[in-house]
């Protein structure tokens, strides 16, 4: 059970996704990790074992950007690791996606994908969306997100983000939880609400 939290607006996204992340250590996790569109390209960090490791590393080695997303990982497809926590990027790391829930014909796109060229740090089913997507992407990101969606099978919660786009947090749900938090000038996602509450009380349930 994965916990996903994600920012945009005109804030540093880096705390507040870390305090969206310690709101959802309840749901267990092996690992954490965060993304962030700096302006310029995605920063990302992250690291097995505990919440306070990924925050120590932040501490001394700070990112900053007003777009991002984080991830606690309990592991699914592939063993505890650097490499298989999220986010994960596509190769040229211009497009990152965190994710709850397990893809259940990742094994046969990723033969696709393979083939087609693309390779693979990790074990996890999570790294083949965001392959997927970069696959189908010709410019707009949602639309290559509704196209890979469309591919997957299973159960998904998405948060979904790109160098190229630095306005745009793309989230998408089927059968795992996401909610949206609206407010003043700034949007969030999370897989739960207390994830929110210290930001807004606006919160919707997304529809699969």
């Amino acid at each position: 059970m994965c916990g996903i939290v994600g920012y945009i607006g005109e804030k540093n996204a880096v705390p507040i996704l870390l305090n969206g992340l310690q709101k959802l250590e309840y749901r267990g996790y092996d690992s954490s990790g965060i993304a962030i569109n700096n302006g310029k390209e995605i920063e990302y960090k992250k690291f097995k074992g505990r919440l306070t490791i990924l925050e120590n590393h932040l501490k001394e080695n700070p990112i900053a950007g007003n777009l991002g997303i984080g991830h606690t990982r309990w592991a699914t497809h592939g063993e505890p690791s650097d490499e298989n926590a999220h986010p994960h990027l596509n190769e040229e790391e211009t497009i990152a996606v965190v994710h709850n829930g397990i893809i259940e014909n990742y094994i046969a796109i990723k033969e696709e994908l393979i083939n087609k060229g693309y390779k693979f740090k990790s074990q996890t089913d999570t790294e083949v969306v965001v392959h997927l997507i970069d696959s189908l992407y010709e410019g707009d990101l949602l639309t290559a997100v509704f196209k890979a969606v469309e591919r997957l099978k299973g159960a998904y919660a998405l948060g979904v983000i790109s160098k190229d786009h630095p306005g745009e947090l793309v989230a998408v749900r089927k059968e795992s939880p996401l909610v949206v938090g609206l407010g003043e000038e700034e949007n969030f996602i999370a897989s739960d609400i207390p994830a929110l509450l210290k930001y807004t009380r606006k919160v919707y349930f997304l529809e699969n």
